[in-house]
């Protein structure tokens, strides 16, 4: 029996008379892209039934160039590195390089499908166009379509987990006098290629690892480029100490050193290295090493160093054919690049439901599950210091013990639930500050994985 205590909202009356399809104990899975498929294979591996419905035609989700909300461009390539990108119980190639291409992770996800056969579970070309609770709200109606129209249909589920991605709505800054700008403007989720910027005088705004890469490109495609960041960030090469500097930067973690020295050899790495950013334009680091994930920016310095690239402050306005940045500098671009990011838009459900505050960012319990509704989850939502899929892994083999636990066990699942609700919650990272507003999604892998970690073992012990 349910205690009232850890009971959901009741949920709203149907929306219309359609008749419902029961599908039992079975799980909707929404997204087949790496989040998708991970949570249809743990799901498949703890005895659940699961549907998956994905948009597209195909597997992959924003690694899947052919599809339209695909954010990568031709030259995309993983900033982690193999290792600690792939799955831990799907190893990509030896023979692939160190930071794989597009193409590439598109094919790792393919062939990750293939062998535990996951696409008999997907239902392709079709899309969750509503997701509402029914019942005590731990049961779900989930109504589907096809991509192109067709009639809609409603099945009702144990539970839902929502893994469609969150970088495919793009960010567009709110910056006076763009509407008045006469040169081109375009978000990076429509950059394809650096055919766009050939002989272009182009302005990049976007100190992030997509921003860098388009500036990188101007520097060798365009007339001129001006590349603009409101916040001084850590650029770290490739490579150190001989390897992948993600993996340099692990070997010290598996050595137990403390942060503080962590920062200290790294920021002595960079001084002899990198040096010292300002000097070319670039604004100091607001934040110490290690409290957001550094961009992997050897190639911006190197042109910054040889003038191919200019650095500018934030973007204070535009004009009808420039652009004044903060400091009081102008410039003259034809086409501005806006590299603002995306957020993350959950269009087939209320914002209620996954706590959404005003900077459209969800709340939830564990950064993965609701905080009122114990059945919904979202898996991949989180944008760690290392690689995603080994954390989605985690999270799915979570959301999967937590449902067994919610079906087997019904009244020590009630328990801790109850317990969850009551407690209170940290960002997953080292700074707090740096998990506020917009960047709430950051988490430390290590800190965040520790805290899936120690969830497992309570679900194991509530078994």
């Amino acid at each position: 029996m349910v205690t009232d205590e850890c009971a959901a909202p009741a949920a709203r009356a149907p929306h219309d008379s359609r008749e419902v399809y029961d599908r039992g104990e079975a799980v909707c899975v929404i997204g087949a892209g790496g989040s998708g498929l991970n949570a249809i294979k743990n799901l498949r591996e703890a005895g659940f039934s699961v549907d998956c419905y994905e948009r597209e035609t195909g597997v992959g989700g924003a690694w899947n160039w052919r599809h339209d909300r695909s954010p990568v461009y031709a030259s995309t390539h993983l900033v982690t590195s193999k290792p600690l990108t792939q799955f831990p119980d799907f190893p990509m190639p030896d023979d692939w390089p160190d930071y794989p291409h597009h193409s590439q992770l598109l094919t790792y996800l393919e062939r990750y499908a293939d062998h535990f056969g996951l696409r008999e579970h997907i239902w392709f070309g079709t899309e969750v166009a509503r997701v509402e609770p029914v019942g005590d709200g731990r049961r779900w109606d989930v109504t589907i379509r096809g991509s192109r129209g067709g009639e809609p249909r409603t099945l009702r589920y144990a539970a839902v987990v929502v893994a469609a991605g969150h970088n495919w709505s793009p960010r567009w800054p709110s910056i006076p006098g763009l509407e008045e700008f006469r040169g081109q403007v375009l978000h990076a989720s429509a950059y394809s290629d650096a055919a766009q910027l050939r002989g272009r005088r182009v302005l990049v705004v976007g100190g992030g690892d997509t921003g860098c890469d388009i500036a990188v490109e101007a520097a060798q495609q365009a007339a001129r480029c001006w590349h603009s960041t409101r916040r001084g960030y850590w650029y770290l090469p490739r490579y150190a100490l001989g390897r992948p500097t993600d993996q340099a930067g692990e070997a010290l973690r598996w050595l137990r050193l403390p942060l503080w020295l962590r920062r200290w050899l790294f920021a002595r790495l960079l001084a002899v290295t990198v040096g010292d950013v300002t000097r070319l334009g670039l604004p100091r680091p607001d934040h110490k090493l290690y409290d957001r994930r550094p961009v992997t920016g050897g190639q911006l310095v190197d042109h910054l160093g040889q003038g191919s690239v200019t650095a500018v402050r934030e973007v204070a306005r535009f004009t009808g054919d420039g652009v004044e940045f903060t400091d009081g500098a102008t410039a003259e671009p034809d086409l501005v690049v806006l590299a603002t990011g995306y957020r993350p838009v959950f269009e087939f459900t209320d914002p209620e439901l996954l706590g959404i505050d005003s900077d459209g960012c969800p709340r939830l319990r564990l950064q993965l599950f609701s905080r009122t509704h114990p059945t919904l989850a979202v898996a991949g939502l989180v944008q760690p210091a290392g690689g995603l899929f080994p954390i989605v892994h985690w999270q799915t083999v979570t959301i999967a013990r937590w449902l067994r636990l919610w079906g087997s066990d019904p009244q020590r699942a009630a328990a801790l639930w109850a317990r969850r609700r009551r407690g209170s919650e940290r960002p997953y990272t080292r700074n707090r500050r740096a998990a506020s507003g917009g960047r709430r999604l950051d988490v430390d892998h290590v800190v965040y994985l520790r805290a899936l970690q120690r969830s497992l073992e309570e679900l194991g012990a509530a078994r």
